[in-house]
């Protein structure tokens, strides 16, 4: 009966250890997007652009950026000094892929852009500065690629 008990305490303690420990897909990162990006929109919306992402780990990638969607859009415009930051990142390689998309806009000479894209648990914040023309509702896709 003693040892049943003993074993049952160290089996409570391993599991206890084992669970305090966090994995490490459960760590946040904090990860932040420099870029810059230009694109058109005729009720078909099509943008593209470069940037870096650098995390507070150390890690850096270098970005290719492509928007793409439709609605009702019209216009041209440019970011170039355009900031992001995502949430519920665990490795700068989960920064990657497609983007659900969904925005309203309005802008004429210098504008000012901000929107949030979501992949699953992965969220970015983008907001910009930039010069162009543009009014309209576009839904699409943000897609971020090496």
């Amino acid at each position: 009966m003693k040892r049943m008990r003993w074993a049952t305490a160290v089996v409570l303690v391993f599991a206890g250890l084992v669970t305090a420990v966090p994995s490490a897909r459960a760590v946040d990162l904090s990860c932040r997007m420099t870029f810059q990006m230009g694109g058109w929109s005729l009720f078909y919306k099509t943008a593209s652009g470069s940037g870096t992402v650098t995390c507070n780990n150390g890690q850096s990638m270098h970005v290719k950026l492509r928007a793409k969607g439709g609605g009702l859009t019209f216009g041209k415009t440019r970011i170039d000094h355009g900031i992001g930051r995502f949430t519920g990142v665990s490795d700068i390689h989960d920064i990657l892929g497609h983007y659900a998309n969904a925005e309203a806009h309005a802008g004429a000479e210098k504008s000012v852009d901000a929107q949030v894209v979501t992949k699953g648990s992965i969220s970015l914040a983008l907001s910009g500065k930039g010069q162009g023309w543009n009014l309209g509702v576009a839904f699409g896709a943000f897609i971020i690629e090496r």
